[in-house]
């Protein structure tokens, strides 16, 4: 008998350990503003919600009733950010823009040529052009004449497209970043594609330190879509959006499957009036495609 008790004893204090552990790792993923390694523990607030929500059921279950109503309404604080992420940011449609990392492997890529031409968008935006794909962007060269790509040396590069001239001289390539501004309809516009860098362990907060400077530097409207490596409610996307006076088009779509089953969105389209997004297949790459219509 006290042998049992002994032993639910220490069940509880597990319990209690690892929910301490959990609420801890999850404050921390809002601290991206102080260290990068808040925005790789952002990544995986959803399950670690999951994870606290059934650590907060089983303390109710042991008796520290107070305790796990106290740990849902912290819990459920926390999740406000995410769940205004899942929201619309905006339904206005002046452009339709198609977002797409291609993946630097090679691949029969005329299923994605075939899709971005049947969308017929008013801008393209690639990531991880190499050799063995720009043949893409070239294909696409009569229904989106105007294009820039970005290539570096050793890297993939970015670039962009679209059925509207460009402004001369507005031409940008930086840091696995290009931006061009563009004569359409609704006046000037600068066309953004980015490719950040995998979060904390990694470089992407020393690269978005660098561009930062160059998209607080563009004048006028700007539309930005990319491959962020970074959730929408992360401090790295908050960055970008501020910087470029952009609304992400929602809602919150799983772009990329990290582990290969955890989808997980870090593809976004950022306009001055935000706007909504679907979906399309991978089509040859690890990432799935983006369609938005956005508005100024």
């Amino acid at each position: 008998m006290r042998q049992d008790r002994r032993l639910i004893g220490m069940g509880r204090v597990m319990i209690y350990a690892l929910a301490a552990a959990v609420f801890v790792t999850l404050g921390l993923s809002f601290a991206g503003a102080l260290h990068p390694l808040g925005d790789s523990l952002a990544v995986f607030r959803l399950p670690l919600a999951g994870l606290a929500a059934l650590l907060c059921a089983l303390i109710w279950l042991s008796g520290l009733r107070r305790a796990a109503l106290a740990g849902l309404a912290l819990l459920a604080l926390a999740e406000v950010p995410v769940i205004q992420s899942y929201l619309r940011a905006g339904a206005g449609h002046d452009f339709t823009l198609y977002q797409k990392n291609l993946y630097a492997r090679p691949a029969d890529r005329q299923a994605q040529i075939a899709d971005i031409a049947a969308v017929a968008p008013d801008f393209l935006t690639l990531q991880e052009t190499v050799p063995s794909n720009r043949h893409v962007l070239a294909s696409l060269k009569e229904q989106l004449p105007t294009q820039l790509d970005c290539a570096e040396p050793g890297q993939s590069g970015v670039a962009l497209a679209s059925r509207f001239p460009a402004i001369p001289g507005s031409a940008i390539c930086a840091q696995r970043l290009a931006a061009l501004q563009l004569n359409t309809p609704k006046g000037a516009v600068w066309l953004v594609s980015m490719h950040l860098h995998w979060p904390w362990p990694h470089e992407q907060a020393e690269q978005l330190a660098g561009l930062l400077p160059v998209l607080r530097g563009l004048e006028g409207p700007v539309i930005v879509a990319g491959d962020f490596n970074m959730v929408p409610w992360s401090h790295t996307v908050r960055q970008v959006a501020r910087a470029t006076g952009g609304k992400r088009a929602g809602p919150v779509r799983g772009s990329y499957d990290l582990f290969h089953f955890m989808p997980i969105a870090i593809d976004h389209v950022l306009a001055p009036g935000g706007g909504v997004n679907w979906l399309r297949g991978k089509l040859g790459s690890d990432h799935r495609g983006l369609v938005a219509h956005v508005a100024l």
